[in-house]
């Protein structure tokens, strides 16, 4: 698979909550940095953090609305929506992936965490 191809495929992963599959799409030394937060390093603890984050969402939908390749760079701009309970979380993220030897090796999410926080309070309250 080329770049653009991985990312897509880690990313359908991810809406259907599978994982393993998506997990499986990332180096072992992956580091996924969201960016008000530290970075996270490694397979295993990518999938810790993406079970706790998965869990809570009964649906999970990230919508393209633009992307790019670059060589072994993948940005893309997305509406990232979960829905918990009866209610839609949406937060509008940059997404810059790269990818080496079909595997991705950086995963950088730009969002607001003020947005995220605020509406995750009001769908779990």
């Amino acid at each position: 698979m080329n770049p653009l191809a991985t990312v897509n495929a880690f990313m359908q992963h991810i809406e259907s909550k599978d994982i393993d599959s998506a997990v499986a799409l990332l180096a072992d030394n992956v580091s996924y940095e969201n960016m008000p937060i530290d970075p996270i390093s490694g397979r295993d603890a990518v999938r810790q953090v993406l079970e706790g984050f998965l869990q809570p969402a009964v649906h999970v939908e990230w919508r393209v609305l633009r992307e790019w390749e670059v060589g072994g760079t993948v940005i893309n701009e997305r509406l990232d929506r979960f829905q918990i309970g009866d209610g839609w979380l949406e937060l509008p993220v940059a997404g810059f992936f790269q990818v080496e030897d079909g595997l991705i090796t950086i995963w950088r999410d730009y969002f607001d965490m003020g947005s995220y926080m605020s509406q995750l309070s009001s769908l779990t309250s």
